[in-house]
């Protein structure tokens, strides 16, 4: 069985990868995911950026994929972004992309951002403490 770090080391590069599709044309900024089931399953998404508001976060984009699927247990997700065409910076879920994420997964869903040497971990209850419930 691969250990932790070995994972998260092929997740990096999965969502190194999907980042290198996303559509930047507006904000220059460019976001890859790699979203893992419970089943050990990935899904990668992209920001894709348009002239309206109707942009997709790649957090979203990776969801809508894993969810078109059939998947419903979620494990955790990498994110890596930065500008465009530059090396990765700390990034973390946009404030929609929290509130979408906090729908299907719990509390100590596992969100981790890589960039440099650096790989940090939190979870959905860090990010957002107080999310919206019915």
């Amino acid at each position: 069985m691969k250990d932790k770090l070995e994972m998260l080391m092929e997740e990096i590069k999965l969502a190194s990868k999907a980042r290198e599709n996303a559509y930047i044309k507006y904000c220059n900024y460019s976001v890859g995911t790699c979203l893992t089931t419970k089943a050990g399953k990935r899904y990668v998404g992209c920001n894709v950026q348009n002239g309206g508001i109707q942009s997709i976060c790649s957090e979203r984009c990776a969801f809508c994929k894993a969810i078109s699927e059939g998947e419903k247990e979620f494990d955790h997700i990498m994110i890596i972004g930065g500008p465009g065409g530059k090396d990765p910076e700390k990034t973390l879920p946009c404030g929609y992309c929290r509130q979408f994420m906090s729908e299907f997964v719990d509390k100590n869903f596992k969100v981790y951002t890589s960039y440099g040497d650096t790989v940090e971990e939190y979870t959905m209850k860090e990010l957002l403490p107080y999310a919206f419930e019915i």
